[in-house]
């Protein structure tokens, strides 16, 4: 790998050692694209590492990363580089860099739900944050100012007495996991009820899978458990919610699922598709005790009353959010075999599905099964509270029967739904997820103690009714509680003093002013609800805070997503929204539109108005709006359902089957809204059929590079079921980094969807390309895996190095200096270790000697007090031979200290990964500085 010429002094690269401190960053620079960047410099904490054909990124926080459900990411600025895969010490993370395109380094980013836990974005953050006017602490809201209670409230205890156990089978193996997965669970059965009753079903999140010691021990996240340690019982953690269910009538059971969240790392979809076989399979069992198995059921199976398979209602937290939404997918629409972990039939249907803090990483919703999210306001973890996508995203993809709530729940964090991951509550390690920041004062409304933050008790009891009333609704039919869920604005007694609110999209209601629609805006904007363009964009990208509506997906900008962005800076300036053709209100009682107003900010009115085909106008009434306890580290921007009659509409003789336009004249003095979408709405739940649609997987194809020559292939995309429908189809193209999408009509058993790919062979080296392809629904359709490609592996060999001097020996304050020469170009950065070691008798250069930015910006210490270079535990110059090019130069700066010092000198050595992860070392580099004179 190396070759070494005569009398060379040497080349100094060192990446950074296991566990650097983070120096202060440098300033993120934007990325110039993907030509080579030669002022490039990793950040603190970075590292490039690994095999010589197969490399890695890796990062290593100061701090531990706990296990969570969110995925962590990297990005170079807002390009997403991958998920990496998390190292056992709970601080390391590492991303194989075979196919991935880096570029510009100086802006390497770690994300986890939108938000950034490198040092440089922490310190950005913090930094920003002190910069800002402190924000007052939010008042409480008063019991008197509190909404009505609903008359049926879910949340009282049943007449059932509760009986409990616990069952455990062999444990099963589902496909791309090593390990098997564990089939145990926790039942919990009214005790006495007569007939078969309905069943919910619990799946717990992505949370550490093993501990040691107690609640004080060590949490882990392998799988299986190492010795000496035990699994952590996640799955015991909804106890309390599955006694309140059992006491009216439901038998209960919550599954673990620890050998998926061991295992989910290395899992392209994060593990969905595994956790819908899990849930799938123990399905199944209770299809079989429910029945002829009765005899063969587990004790405490058999001491339950008969589950009704044809009420399901599944409960998922978190990853298991996402798991049981595509367990509802799956029932009704069948994945492709060689992915799933279950084959037999579908002897359930599932009813409703209850998503508390969900993750949504492939964003497509199961669009025909009502479901209620439960949006955590002081969520840490899954903290863009990305899961009110189970809402958003299911309009006008199917047929809008099924109810799709969200619950925001002001004050509750993410771990405190689940008592197991609750302190104080759990017998693993627990913590409270929302993260507190020591550089600045306590968040306002999250940080324990704040009047809006929940206790875990007070959270626990809200999340426990609102789950049961989802239950009655969704299972049990009892229209009674749907004010709770839909936006009327009403709240449940027992829970208590948390203040909830909701809204929802489907039921009844009929689609008017929809801006993912072609529609024209006058006196505001149609914004971009994805986009890094702040002129764009609904949110500045830039400014602190964020919305569930607005959360991110696969590509940094998305079309098709869109909402209504309007400010005013006196009262009467109006915005007007025309839809492409007008839209019918026929039938409706009211006009629910969902309006987002700034967090903390009270008193926003506005009149609203609609326009008929003939010109008639009326204005319906008015809304008035206070924001939402928020933060810079809150999800605050959340749309809230307000009504207005439409009896004026038709006293004003307007025509209610052709309204052309909706006008909004704001007439409080100044400020700021965004319009997600109006409907026609009235009371009651629709009928719902769920069907299977069409749908859609995105596979992935290997092949190699080749020589020479072209050859096109083609991404496989898997299409089922009957009829047709419409998806967006996503290419990113990993050379320009752009990524291009496209409407595409599919039609199972009458076509394919062709992604053609050119493979140019050539022999330069690279670490392989990948080509990704995404999907999401439209209409008429459902996605399954939505994320596949092509990836292309190299076959080329590796360059060979040698090092030559350049200036090996320098009178202090000058500078040494190295040249690298590569023997082929290559089409990616090449990278190459280096270390400080001792000299060979006489003085060592130390840490004083070189210049003092330098030494900070390539080590992450200070360089006071001076000791020998070779006794620097954290080194990590950058050298690269940039992509396309030959060669690349190092200089090591010098000061002149003005002590009289003899020769002095610095030895490092260069060093490559091989193909079995293992050092090979290369030649030992020397220079040497004199005194000036």
């Amino acid at each position: 790998m190396f070759a070494v010429v005569v009398g060379s002094p040497g080349l100094a690269n060192a990446q950074p050692a296991a566990d650097p401190t983070p120096s202060t960053p440098s300033t993120p620079s934007a990325d110039p694209g993907p030509g080579p960047d030669r002022s490039r410099g990793l950040p603190a904490g970075w590292q490039i590492t690994g095999k010589r054909s197969g490399q890695q990124l890796t990062w290593r926080s100061n701090r531990p990363v706990p296990m969570g459900d969110a995925a962590v990411e990297f990005y170079s600025g807002d390009r997403l580089l991958g998920r990496p895969e998390p190292g056992k010490d709970g601080h390391t993370f590492r991303l194989d860099l075979e196919g991935v395109a880096l570029g510009a380094v100086k802006d390497l980013q770690v994300r986890a739900a939108g938000r950034r836990l490198d040092e440089a974005g922490v310190k950005a953050d913090s930094k920003r944050r002190s910069a800002k006017k402190p924000v007052k602490p939010v008042e409480p809201v008063e019991p008197s100012a509190l909404p009505p209670a609903n008359p049926v409230d879910p949340g009282v205890p049943g007449p059932y007495r509760a009986v409990s156990g616990e069952y455990t089978l062999k444990s099963v193996q589902l496909p791309d996991f090593p390990a098997p997965v564990e089939m145990r669970a926790t039942v919990t059965a009214p005790a006495g009820a007569q007939g078969k009753r309905p069943l919910a079903l619990f799946l717990h999140g992505r949370h550490a899978t093993c501990f040691t010691g107690g609640a004080d021990g060590e949490a882990l996240g392998e799988w299986p458990c190492p010795t000496g340690s035990k699994p952590i019982p996640s799955y015991r953690g909804y106890l309390h919610d599955q006694k309140l269910l059992a006491s009216q009538g439901y038998v209960t059971v919550s599954i673990s699922a620890n050998g998926i969240n061991g295992q989910d790392y290395a899992a392209q979809d994060a593990g969905t598709q595994a956790r819908s076989s899990l849930v799938r399979q123990h399905l199944a069992h209770w299809a079989d005790w429910s029945g002829a198995g009765r005899t063969k059921a587990p004790a405490i199976v058999r001491k339950s009353a008969r589950a009704d398979l044809s009420r399901v209602l599944l409960v998922g937290h978190s990853r298991g959010g996402e798991g049981v939404n595509r367990a509802a997918t799956d029932s009704l629409a069948k994945p492709p075999a060689d992915k799933d972990g279950y084959r037999g039939p579908v002897r359930w249907k599932i009813r409703g599905t209850v998503l508390i803090g969900p993750t949504v990483f492939g964003q497509n919703p199961a669009p025909d099964v009502p479901s209620m999210t439960i949006l955590p306001g002081c969520d840490g973890d899954v903290s863009d509270l990305q899961g009110e996508i189970y809402v958003d995203g299911t309009r006008g993809v199917s047929r809008g029967a099924a109810l799709h709530s969200a619950v925001y729940m002001v004050g509750a964090n993410h771990n405190y739904f689940n008592t197991e991951w609750t302190p104080g509550q759990a017998e693993a390690p627990a913590v409270d997820d929302f993260w507190n920041d020591e550089e600045t004062p306590p968040d306002p409304v999250c940080t324990p103690g704040a009047a809006t933050r929940l206790t875990a008790e007070r959270q626990q009891a809200a999340g426990s009714t609102y789950t049961a009333a989802a239950a009655r609704m969704f299972v049990a039919g009892d229209d009674r509680v749907r004010p709770l869920l839909d936006g009327s604005n009403v709240r449940a007694a027992s829970a208590g003093p948390a203040r909830v609110l909701t809204h929802a999209v489907g039921a009844r209601r009929t689609a008017a002013f929809l801006p993912d629609a072609p529609v024209t805006v006058d006196g505001g904007r149609l914004c971009a609800q994805v986009d890094p363009d702040p002129a764009t964009a609904c949110l500045n990208p830039e400014n602190p805070g964020g919305s569930p509506h607005f959360a991110g997906w696969e590509t940094e900008r998305e079309p098709g997503r869109d909402a209504v962005a309007f400010d005013w800076s006196t009262p009467g300036s109006s915005v007007r929204v025309r839809p492409g053709r007008p839209v019918s209100l026929s039938g409706a009682e009211s006009l629910a539109l969902r309006v987002i107003v700034p967090p903390n900010t009270t008193g926003t009115r506005m009149d609203v108005s609609l326009t008929d085909t003939a010109g008639r106008q009326a204005t319906l009434g008015a809304l008035r709006l206070d924001g939402l306890p928020g933060s810079d580290r809150t999800a605050s921007y959340w749309g809230q359902e307000v009504r207005v009659p439409l009896t004026a509409a038709t006293a004003a003789g307007l025509d209610l089957k052709r309204v052309k336009s909706l006008v909004l004249t704001p007439r409080s003095g100044s400020g700021q809204a965004w319009l997600m979408d109006a409907w026609g709405w009235r009371p009651g739940m629709a009928a719902v059929r769920p069907v299977a649609l069409p749908r859609v997987d995105i596979g992935r194809l290997t092949t190699d590079e080749g020589d020479s020559g072209v050859r096109t292939h083609k991404v496989p995309v898997r299409l089922s079921g009957q009829g047709s429908g419409q998806i967006r189809l996503f290419v990113a193209d990993p050379e320009t980094r752009e990524v291009t999408s496209r409407l595409v009509t599919v039609r199972p058993g009458g076509g394919s969807v062709d992604v053609p790919i050119d493979v140019r062979g050539n022999t330069r080296f690279s670490y392989g390309t990948e080509h990704n392809v995404f999907a999401k629904a439209v209409r008429g359709t459902v996605v399954g895996n939505h994320l596949g490609g092509l990836s292309v592996t190299d076959d080329d060999p590796m360059p060979t190095f040698k090092a030559t001097p350049l200036v090996g020996r320098v009178t202090e304050g000058q500078s040494l200096k190295w040249r690298i020469d590569q023997s082929a170009v290559a089409d990616t950065d090449l990278w190459i270790e280096a270390a400080f070691v001792p000299v060979d008798g006489g003085a060592e250069l130390s840490s004083t000697d070189v210049d003092p930015q330098w030494f900070e910006e390539n080590t992450g210490e200070s360089p006071s007090p001076a000791r020998p270079l070779s006794e620097v535990e954290v080194f990590y110059p950058d050298i690269a031979v940039p992509a396309g090019e030959l060669s690349t130069e190092v200089t090591v700066p010098t000061v002149v200290d003005g002590v009289s010092e003899p020769e002095e000198s610095l030895r490092m050595r260069l060093s490559i990964g091989t193909d079995d992860g293992e050092a090979v070392e290369g030649p030992v580099l020397d220079g040497t500085v004199v005194d000036a004179p």
